[in-house]
């Protein structure tokens, strides 16, 4: 069982998920994502940073959102531990109850396309492909996702 609840993404728990995010990027895309996150958008009204831990208080993911347009939020460095079986999925639940709090009606996102698991990851929990938007536009790495959020 884990415990989902805001958190300052500089709190060192939430500096060390968004590390490990880093780290796995990097390897995987040769880009750790940082340069597409101002923990500063994370925090305020229209935002939030989750941060997940297991029964002994260590974090083992988190995840974010930030106002993108009237309506629309958009997810940010969502992570889930290795071998932390289902949460990745608890993660994107709590982020998207708390897109529906805050009178946001999609949750927008981006990834790179050669994270292939991410994009499954996505695809399987309802969002679709969209078109890119804001600085994703020309960028054919980039696979941008969307999901129209219910009452």
């Amino acid at each position: 069982m884990y415990r989902i609840a805001p958190a300052d993404p500089a709190h060192p728990q939430a500096m060390a998920m968004q590390a490990a995010l880093s780290a796995t990027l990097a390897a995987m895309t040769g880009d750790s994502g940082q340069a597409s996150f101002d923990a500063g958008d994370v925090r305020g009204d229209g935002a939030v940073f989750l941060l997940a831990c297991d029964g002994y208080g260590a974090a083992q993911g988190c995840g974010a959102l930030r106002p993108l347009q009237p309506g629309v939020a958009e997810l940010k460095r969502m992570y889930a531990a290795p071998g932390s079986q289902g949460l990745g999925a608890q993660v994107l639940a709590a982020l998207e109850q708390h897109a529906q709090r805050l009178g946001y009606r999609a949750v927008w996102l981006s990834t790179r396309r050669i994270n292939t698991r991410a994009v499954q990851f996505y695809l399987r929990h309802g969002y679709r492909e969209i078109p890119p938007y804001g600085h994703y536009v020309g960028r054919s790495a980039s696979i941008c996702l969307g999901k129209e959020l219910t009452c």
